[in-house]
């Protein structure tokens, strides 16, 4: 099986790493996500809701939509603070990539481990710039909150195509397709990886300068 792909680019200031990425992958957990499943019998259950709520960032002129389960967003926030954190400690403006890979696990005869199948992944490759003065912030709040709408809202059509997922598995196979671990949300199976690098001059960058310094010259 071909796992689908989707990829990101966007400029950042370090501090608005971790919720540009946290914006984007909570979105898609939010609609890769199902209440908890309720067996009767085999064959047959029911399945909870899933609670959500609003969150506004502190360093991007943006608010999004997640699934409300502290430990699900525990999850994130650590994964994402590890590239945040080897994002930022290069010298000078580094780039990087972090993937989230959704993926079904398929039995294999004893004593093998099950196989892990990707069926879809979301990268978001980041790209630092250094901004000097707090006008320069404030436009870049701005632009790069305009850029995660764009982003969401395409995130949003993508999911209402007709595309692959698992199917829903009988109660003895639930583990193979969903992560059962979390108390009040099941998404389907993830994890997360990243890559960085040193400074990098690509187009996106070169782009997001320009167009801060297009607004501050209006």
């Amino acid at each position: 099986m071909n796992a689908r792909s989707q990829t990101f680019e966007l400029t950042v200031e370090g501090r608005q790493v971790d919720e540009a990425v946290a914006s984007i992958f909570h979105t898609v957990l939010f609609h890769r996500s199902l209440g908890k499943f309720r067996y009767k019998q085999e064959g047959s259950y029911s399945v909870g809701t899933v609670g959500y709520e609003d969150v506004d960032c502190d360093f991007i002129d943006f608010t999004y939509v997640c699934c409300s389960s502290e430990n699900l967003d525990q999850t994130l926030k650590k994964e994402i603070s590890g590239f945040s954190e080897a994002l930022r400690c290069n010298d000078g403006p580094g780039s990087g990539q972090i993937s989230l890979e959704f993926f079904q696990k398929k039995k294999n005869r004893w004593p093998f481990q099950p196989e892990c199948i990707p069926w879809e992944v979301w990268n978001v490759r980041l790209e630092l710039i250094k901004l000097t003065t707090e006008h320069e912030r404030q436009v870049c709040r701005e632009k790069v909150g305009d850029m995660l709408t764009d982003k969401i809202l395409y995130i949003a059509e993508i999911m209402n195509r007709h595309e692959y997922v698992p199917k829903m598995p009988n109660q003895s196979e639930l583990d193979l397709i969903f992560d059962t671990t979390y108390p009040d949300v099941q998404p389907y199976l993830f994890k997360l990886s990243f890559t960085t690098s040193g400074p990098a001059n690509t187009s996106v960058g070169m782009t997001m300068k320009k167009l801060i310094k297009e607004t501050l010259s209006l």
